[in-house]
């Protein structure tokens, strides 16, 4: 068997998979896989799969497979999987720093600092303490942000789609209904089509003034035009984001511009611990799925 390790995982992997078979991160012999691994920069299109003739098994590691044309995938009689519960700790520590950043003037005070500057005065700070949070996704990531915004003093509420009860959170029947009271949004969805730009100008108008908004799911879950719009006209304070419709986004992507943005390349999941954590269910996977229970 092949394992072809096709985008960045933990440097401890290969060895950990010898005892599957070959393991390789040479590209060129995706002809020869068995099994790929993937994050996010590899695209699973159908091209890519149809030039894996013997390819049984993708394994993304990380949460979501937008990435991976799953259909096609299971036409071809592929098992896809991913790793959802490894991520949880290492994106929302990233999420709810890009939260403190914001009202704690970071940014600001580190620019002036460089640029030789000492503007303690102008710079007025915001407590998290006492304000609403608005989760928008209520996965693995999303809760264990939850429980950081709670330790915070933070009142929480939340949107999922199927309206069941959250361990932390307050669910509100709307989205409307979830946004119209919070200081802080932070998403957290997967890209569907019913997701994609489900932040619209619709949405927008259903926040506060001066919204803080904070983005560790897809970029794509965003309607940057109305979001540019939003920061520009202030409705928006700030939008924090660690996620891009590609990675990188292209030169004229809206938000790379927009004032307020706190913008960070991907940088969610790549925690070292993270990755090491993405290498033990990838492991447990491929064990699983030789022995037969896929």
């Amino acid at each position: 068997m092949l394992i072809l390790i096709s985008d960045a995982f933990g440097p401890d992997l290969p060895e950990k998979l010898k005892r599957f078979g070959e393991v390789t991160d040479d590209k060129s012999r995706l002809s020869e896989a068995d099994v790929v691994l993937v994050r996010s920069k590899t695209k699973c299109t159908k091209e890519y799969i149809d030039s894996a003739p013997g390819l049984k098994l993708i394994i993304r590691g990380g949460v979501g497979t937008d990435n991976i044309d799953k259909a096609y995938a299971a036409q071809k009689g592929i098992v896809v999987h991913n790793t959802p519960k490894a991520s949880g700790i290492a994106v929302a520590e990233l999420a709810f720093a890009l939260m403190l950043t914001v009202p704690n003037r970071i940014i600001e005070g580190h620019n002036s600092m460089k640029e030789g500057k000492w503007i303690k005065k102008e710079l007025k700070r915001t407590e998290v303490f006492g304000k609403t949070l608005c989760l928008v996704g209520t996965g693995n990531i999303a809760t264990e942000f939850a429980k950081r915004a709670k330790a915070f003093g933070m009142n929480i509420n939340a949107y999922r789609k199927s309206g069941k009860p959250h361990e932390i959170a307050q669910v509100k029947p709307t989205l409307a209904e979830a946004l119209k009271d919070a200081d802080y949004v932070s998403l957290h969805l997967p890209l569907t089509g019913e997701t994609r730009n489900l932040v619209d100008a619709q949405a927008i108008s259903a926040m506060k003034e001066g919204v803080i908004i904070i983005n560790s799911g897809r970029g794509a879950t965003v309607d940057a035009d109305a979001m540019a719009k939003a920061l520009l006209e202030g409705k928006v304070r700030a939008y924090a984001t660690d996620v891009w419709p590609s990675d990188p986004p292209p030169d004229d992507y809206p938000l790379l511009k927009a004032p307020n943005v706190i913008m960070t390349p991907h940088l969610g999941a790549s925690s070292k611990e993270n990755l090491g954590r993405i290498g033990e269910e990838v492991v447990d996977i491929i064990d699983k799925f030789i022995k037969g229970g896929a």
